[in-house]
């Protein structure tokens, strides 16, 4: 995994107080993102296309994420290495999914349902300790 994540020193930021762009600025508001919730263990990957169009209307943070995600990546890395929150990083990753220039593979376990059997015998295993 790349350290630097492409920082680029910006005037909006400050040492000593931290980013004053505040996560709903860059969300302009937005706290679901768009196609539905996103598990925090899927893995991000860029696309070599995507609509030209879209490119135009991104934000920074949206190429932060394109460039970081050149390789499998999951989003809580992605969160950690670009120092945003998780919130910001998933509505973003919505905006990134609608225009096709990322792709998301969730982990098989994520997108099944649990076993009720397997957790009921759990509960009766830690029952008999």
């Amino acid at each position: 995994m790349p350290a630097d994540f492409n920082r680029v020193a910006h005037d909006w930021l400050d040492n000593e107080a931290g980013p004053v762009v505040r996560p709903y600025a860059m969300t302009q508001g937005r706290v679901v993102p768009e196609g539905g919730e996103l598990d925090l263990v899927a893995f991000v990957v860029a696309t070599t296309g995507g609509p030209a169009g879209r490119t135009a209307s991104l934000q920074p943070e949206h190429h932060a994420i394109v460039a970081a995600a050149w390789e499998p990546i999951s989003i809580v890395e992605l969160a950690a290495g670009l120092d945003l929150s998780i919130g910001v990083v998933r509505v973003l990753l919505g905006d990134l999914r609608s225009a096709g220039l990322i792709s998301l593979y969730e982990p098989p376990a994520a997108s099944q349902p649990h076993d009720v059997d397997v957790l009921k015998a759990v509960v009766n295993g830690l029952r008999a300790l």
